[in-house]
């Protein structure tokens, strides 16, 4: 029993990882159930066993790439000493692009589809908005993290900094998928460190000419 239980949680998970694929690359409206069954070798209707809509699928694909991002995310920040290492590094992997495929996977697309549908279903607008508290919470941490070691300066709420900072980072990320010509990937970067450093209270390194 204990091994069917986890080939089913296996074959969810495999289900999940070619729906964030097929969606980031064809878009939810352009993307079949037997695109993403084709994909990860099973039936369509295994997927609607385990899903009972599209939309619902989205959510739980982008819920799966949240969770590997954080996976990830928390492995890295053990290793890190500093605030400033872990600040540096979370922004990073939040510029679409920026990274070499192999580090990251982009899951900026299935955001951009959750906004969408977010606009006019209620329920899609509520696990939006869990999903994003999450994403605040790990800024605020760093934050909260900063100040307990002396790194930051004692000053606005952090959960309220971590808003801010995040917006901002999600509002740049958009220019830089709809390929805005004065807006790279490496200029999101630096943008987004120097409203953090301006926000946060802390000195940043002046940019290379």
């Amino acid at each position: 029993m204990a091994s069917k239980t986890r080939q089913q949680k296996d074959r969810h998970q495999e289900i999940l990882e070619a729906a964030a694929r097929v969606i980031t690359e064809r878009g939810l409206a352009e993307t079949r159930i037997s695109d993403i069954a084709d994909r990860c070798g099973v039936s369509p209707g295994l997927i609607l066993y385990y899903f009972e809509s599209k939309d619902r699928l989205l959510v739980e694909a982008l819920t799966f790439a949240n969770d590997q991002f954080y996976l990830r995310f928390s492995r890295e920040m053990r290793r890190m000493k500093t605030a400033r290492e872990q600040l540096d590094r979370l922004i990073e992997l939040s510029v679409p692009g920026l990274l070499p495929e192999y580090e990251r996977l982009d899951e900026w697309a299935l955001w951009i589809e959750i906004w969408v549908r977010a606009l006019r279903d209620p329920m899609m607008a509520k696990e939006r908005e869990v999903l994003d508290r999450r994403w605040r919470q790990s800024i605020a941490d760093i934050i909260r993290f900063g100040r307990e070691t002396g790194e930051f300066p004692a000053g606005w709420d952090a959960e309220e900094l971590g808003l801010q900072i995040g917006a901002t980072i999600d509002g740049l990320a958009i220019q830089v998928l709809m390929n805005d010509t004065v807006f790279s990937p490496t200029r999101m970067q630096r943008v987004s460190l120097e409203v953090a450093s301006r926000l946060i209270g802390f000195e940043l390194e002046p940019a290379e000419a």
